[in-house]
């Protein structure tokens, strides 16, 4: 039903302007040699050859539109909101000296056609300047942002400048190791917290996983992200940059943070010494995890349960409540037990901190 009334009105419309263009044609005396029932007949045959043209033409036009407004809708999702809205004000500063320009244009009145070329070439000059504005608002939104720095007070800028510095990217990893969650909860990440739209769709495509433990994991993942989202003294922001040209999702967070200027928030081992080479900012969870673990120094007392035998012959083997791996001399025979030790040594490896430790014998817990 709609499309045909769609197409009566586009008949109808293509009738109205057959006619108005015989009739123009009429008034600059072009078709003075036509009288009665011939001009009659050219009137009609306007009316008739534009309504046809409009009925065949116009509903290919409007699917093009249509497919176009979808494809620009498209685009815009993928922009950040200042470069949207700074192609915006170009666009309206284009239009308001389009405005100006056209003004003038529009008192003049030309012989027999009288305004309607003054008319259509405003038309024109709006869509120009109108898209210009567009373009320049996009193209130079660093000067923009610029000029309105320049008016700020510097008390502001500096305020802005410090928000910036302390941008931080979430990248998959770090997302479903959890732990950044009671980091932030904590207080020890301050700035705004930005996760990739990739990183996000990478967290489904986990949850969506035939594998158990990939799915349990990407689960994980997207409620830890809620999580953090809720937290009120969080600002957290959902980047819509994709990076179409970059294929790894971890190339794609470096050249985020590149961009923004931020540090990344990873547990990842490879992308943190990628990322060092790129000369980006790293905070690594596991490092921070280290970090925090307590220290001891040889001769230091400590109080332990020995929960298995180790490796070498008569060792037990015992766990701090940070996952620090305490190995006893001769403790293989009081597995199960709580005894004192006295610190000997401490081995810093790759897989952490092992601390050794030997039995006092005269403690009377054992």
């Amino acid at each position: 039903m709609a499309k045909k009334v769609f197409n009566v009105f586009m008949i109808l419309l293509g009738g109205i302007c057959g006619f108005t263009i015989v009739y123009l044609l009429d008034k600059v005396q072009l078709l003075t040699s036509f009288e009665g029932t011939v001009k009659t007949i050219i009137y009609i045959a306007g009316i008739i050859l534009f309504s046809i043209i409009f009925y065949l033409i116009f509903p290919k036009i409007i699917k093009g539109i249509d497919k176009s407004t979808k494809n620009v809708e498209s685009e815009i999702a993928k922009l950040p909101i200042s470069e949207v809205l700074l192609g915006v004000v170009g666009m309206i500063i284009g239009l308001i000296v389009a405005l100006l320009v056209s003004y003038p244009l529009l008192q003049l009145e030309l012989p027999y056609v009288g305004n309607i070329p003054m008319v259509i070439l405003s038309i024109i000059i709006f869509i120009s300047l109108g898209y210009l504005g567009l373009r320049l608002g996009r193209t130079n939104k660093s000067d923009l942002n610029n000029i309105f720095q320049k008016v700020k007070a510097p008390k502001e800028k500096a305020s802005k400048k410090a928000t910036n510095d302390s941008i931080k990217i979430l990248d998959t990893s770090v997302i479903i190791d959890g732990r950044i969650k009671d980091i932030i909860e904590a207080g020890f990440i301050e700035g705004k917290i930005i996760v990739p739209i990739f990183v996000l769709e990478e967290l489904q495509h986990i949850a969506d996983s035939d594998n158990d433990l990939r799915r349990q994991k990407g689960r994980r993942g997207l409620d830890i992200l809620k999580m953090i989202q809720n937290i009120t003294a969080t600002d957290v922001e959902i980047s819509q940059k994709r990076y179409p040209d970059i294929e790894e999702v971890d190339s794609k967070i470096l050249q985020l943070a590149k961009e923004f200027k931020g540090k990344v928030i990873t547990n990842d081992y490879n992308l943190n010494k990628v990322a060092t080479v790129r000369d980006i900012e790293v905070l690594n969870i596991n490092e921070l995890a280290n970090a925090m673990k307590p220290i001891v120094i040889p001769g230091e007392q400590m109080t332990v349960t020995i929960l298995k035998d180790g490796k070498e012959a008569n060792q037990g083997l015992a766990y701090l409540d940070d996952g620090t791996m305490v190995v006893i001399e001769d403790g293989k025979n009081y597995i199960g037990k709580t005894v004192e030790t006295t610190v000997t040594s401490v081995l810093q490896t790759a897989a952490g901190k092992m601390i050794f430790v030997r039995i006092n014998f005269n403690n009377g817990k054992m």
